[in-house]
């Protein structure tokens, strides 16, 4: 339980952050109407202003929530650095989407990614996206950071994980509804600064408290155990993770939710320019870096600190079928507790409350977005602009709702973090293969997109079914970031097949919307000097190869 101090602290923080964000949004909606903008673009994309500071940061923070502080501490208790692997990959994605995706997606003017489909390809494909992307939001960015948020309130403040998670999505909710997008961002920013603090904090201590790293290596090394530091494993791990899956998964993965997932996406959608949106996105790469070492790595010195008696994990055993069990899913809650003094534990909590409503509050923009310009616009093309933004605030409170009914289903889970990759893997594949193919292939058809979104979703649908049902099956078997690679194949050689059966028949737009060749999105200047998007891609991607030699 919390001391009066920490408690105070905690709830200071969550009061100043909607005041911040309430004000934000206020005061950016005033401006609009005073320079006569665009009520609807102000809301949604933040009268598309954002500079890439913000947008970098407003991307770390819309993936890096609660949820990641918990269940990447707990992949860290159980594996190791195994799971740093998706932070790091993001990286790739994320220079991927600062060279390739966004040009075309700030040249175009989109407001949503399934707009940008419709461009590319045809109505039925930006309406499945658009229905696809909303599930994912409630599900994936709502869900389960509100489960990961309630397990770690109800252990701090024992007060019940659904009336604790329903406060704080209410919160949220008030500020994100009312302030859109620039409440968001600007919210999202000094979320992120405090989450990094937070996680910096409980990184230093536990390492002081392990006695360092050579006093790590010899724990592990006298229980066999070294192999946790290791983040590609060879053929066979039992962690069902081999350094192929990761090569050949987490691409499939990571290009949907970086790079076509309008959750993430929309805050590049919101840039003022390309170059601003280029670069912020590889700014967030750069970020990635910081997750394994402030993330992952805690829950290894927690394991650590476990085995040479530092930690008593007590209170997270359980008895399952006569056998002592450890519920690992609380061992970042109970290094809180137990590692951190009175008054930092304030900061830490809010570090994890800071997670929580940045993730909560990108999914609800972006739910909001989603349903009024491509849903509700669509069919009703005359809506007013005020209309427009009091539809996306009735979808955001909505999906919050839903997503609070979904709470007892996803805690199932034994590990949040692959029971999120798990949905992913199975969601990912089809829209993955159909922007690759836009992209990069000029003959891909808006017949072959459409066919393969509803053939591809449905397949993913089936697998996901008979995994969990076909118990001791071969398909039950298959490692998530396999299966992901697997359903790609499959996705992809059904594009082709109809893309060659059904061939492209482009408009003027569509024609402006893929590349004639790769090295075509490189040609663009970009700033001079140090910002170029060119020299910060190569640092970056050069940075990530020697991270992966150091640490294979």
């Amino acid at each position: 339980m919390l001391k009066s101090t920490d408690i105070i602290i905690s709830v200071c923080y969550i009061l100043l952050i909607l005041v911040i964000g309430l004000w934000t949004g206020i005061k950016s909606q005033k401006k609009s109407k005073l320079k006569s903008e665009n009520e609807a673009d102000s809301y949604f994309l933040a009268g598309k202003s954002l500079r890439w500071p913000t947008i970098g940061l407003a991307l770390f923070a819309t993936n890096i929530s609660c949820l990641h502080l918990v269940s990447l501490a707990q992949s860290g208790f159980d594996t190791g650095l195994l799971n740093g692997n998706f932070e790091w990959m993001a990286s790739f994605t994320l220079i991927l989407l600062a060279l390739f995706f966004v040009p075309f997606y700030i040249r175009s003017g989109v407001t949503t990614l399934p707009d940008f489909l419709e461009r590319r390809y045809d109505k039925s494909s930006r309406d499945w996206l658009a229905f696809v992307s909303v599930v994912s939001a409630v599900i994936i960015h709502i869900a389960f950071s509100l489960l990961a948020g309630g397990i770690v309130l109800q252990t701090l403040f024992g007060v019940n994980m659904y009336t604790s998670v329903i406060v704080i999505a209410i919160i949220t909710a008030i500020y994100t509804v009312v302030g859109g997008l620039s409440a968001v961002v600007v919210t999202e920013s000094i979320q992120t600064v405090v989450l990094l603090a937070g996680a910096i904090i409980m990184s230093v201590l536990s390492y002081h408290k392990m006695g360092g790293w050579d006093n790590m290596l010899n724990v592990l090394h006298s229980h066999n155990a070294l192999d946790k530091l290791v983040m590609l494993r060879p053929s066979g791990d039992a962690s069902g993770m081999p350094w192929y899956a990761v090569f050949l998964g987490y691409p499939v993965i990571g290009i949907w939710y970086w790079c076509a997932d309008q959750t993430i996406v929309q805050r590049v959608l919101g840039a003022k320019d390309e170059n601003n949106a280029r670069v912020g996105a590889i700014f967030c790469g750069f970020i990635k870096i910081l997750p394994v070492f402030i993330f992952v790595l805690p829950g290894l010195f927690a394991w650590v600190l476990v085995q040479s008696g530092g930690l008593n994990i007590d209170a997270l055993k359980t008895i399952h079928d006569g056998k002592t069990v450890i519920n690992s899913k609380g061992i970042y809650t109970l290094m809180i507790t137990q590692l951190i003094p009175t008054g930092l534990v304030g900061v830490l909590v809010a570090a994890l409350l800071s997670g929580l409503m940045s993730q909560i509050s990108g999914a609800l923009n972006s739910i909001s977005t989603l349903v009024s310009y491509d849903i509700y616009k669509r069919y009703r093309p005359a809506v007013s602009n005020k209309k427009l933004v009091n539809v996306g605030k009735y979808a955001a409170a909505t999906a919050l709702i839903v997503s609070l009914f979904l709470l007892p289903l996803l805690n199932s889970y034994e590990s949040i973090f692959n029971g999120i990759n798990d949905i992913i893997a199975h969601i990912a594949p089809p829209i993955t293969c159909v922007f690759l193919t836009g992209l990069f292939w000029k003959r891909a058809s808006a017949i072959s997109a459409k066919y393969t979104l509803w053939i591809g979703s449905l397949a993913g649908v089936l697998v996901f079914i008979a995994e969990k049902t076909l118990t001791g099956s071969t398909i039950s078997q298959i490692p998530f970031m396999l299966m992901a690679f697997y359903l790609f194949c499959f996705c992809l050689a059904l594009q082709v097949g109809l893309a060659l059966a059904y061939p492209a028949v482009h408009t003027a737009e569509s024609r402006t919307l893929y590349w004639k060749h790769p090295f075509e999105a490189l040609q663009g200047k970009g700033w001079p000097g140090l910002g170029n998007y060119k020299l910060l891609s190569g640092t970056l991607l050069l940075l990530m190869i020697v991270l992966y030699y150091l640490f294979s």
